[in-house]
């Protein structure tokens, strides 16, 4: 299902909204932080180096948008406590949360499984995979307590048509989009809907990566396209639940 980038925000459209965005420090991560700040959400900005963080924050307020929230973690090494511990934060702070974006994640490297370095395997796995699951478990109960909640795990066009040499990464998006279609059977008839997006290309450390030889000038900024992120955490999209979504760009 394709998705528009082309999305007007409206000032207080998320306004009482409590959403987390992982790797909320840079690139797409920071681009939506600011679009879900400016729609009056509240921002939790979970993202392992807090001098990024920081910086991010600096730019929503001097904006004048609504103040986010700095929670570093590092998804790597975070444990079952780490995360019991953010639910616990979230609750006693907040009383739910009606939102959880997984935008965090590493491309490992472009090579051969028959070559994959095994500790980059287990690295980007459990930073793309095992994370994303721990998290949204642990949060579940907090995404409960919202009349109208919205999981959403950032995926790529490698996790659903597969590509040779795109290894722990591209078998990593296709993890995601298992995860996210299964928790949308599960969580069916409960308040919290669950979407897969593919952004597709555009202007990020990420691209550049993956594809050294592309001119990424052609490619559009994270912020042009990041208003698509307010949009699905609307109203407006309240009915979307299982769906790989795609933004047109």
């Amino acid at each position: 299902m394709k998705i528009s980038t082309n999305y007007s925000i409206a000032t207080g459209e998320l306004k009482d909204k409590v959403i987390l965005v992982t790797g909320a420090n840079r690139g797409f991560g920071k681009a939506m932080t600011l679009d879900l700040a400016k729609a009056g959400a509240t921002v939790i900005m979970l993202g392992r180096d807090l001098g990024s963080l920081e910086t991010a924050y600096d730019e929503v307020v001097d904006a004048g948008f609504a103040e986010p929230i700095l929670y570093p973690l590092d998804l790597e090494g975070a444990t079952p406590e780490h995360y019991e511990q953010l639910q616990r934060d979230i609750l006693d702070n907040f009383g739910q949360l009606d939102g959880l974006i997984h935008n965090a994640g590493i491309i490992g490297t472009m090579m051969p499984i028959e070559q994959y370095d095994l500790k980059l395997w287990y690295s980007t796995m459990q930073i793309n995979v095992n994370a994303p699951f721990m998290l949204t478990q642990f949060l579940i109960p907090a995404l409960s307590k919202s009349k109208d909640a919205r999981i959403l795990f950032l995926s790529s066009s490698v996790g659903r048509t597969a590509k040779a040499y795109w290894g722990a990464y591209g078998v990593s998006k296709f993890a995601i989009e298992g995860l996210s279609k299964t928790l949308a059977e599960e969580l069916e008839k409960t308040n919290i809907r669950v979407n897969s997006l593919d952004p597709k290309r555009m202007r990020t450390e990420m691209r550049r990566t993956a594809y050294p030889a592309e001119n990424s000038d052609n490619n559009p900024l994270p912020e042009s396209i990041s208003p698509a992120i307010v949009y699905l955490m609307s109203d407006a999209t309240k009915a979307l639940n299982g769906e790989q979504l795609t933004l047109e760009n």
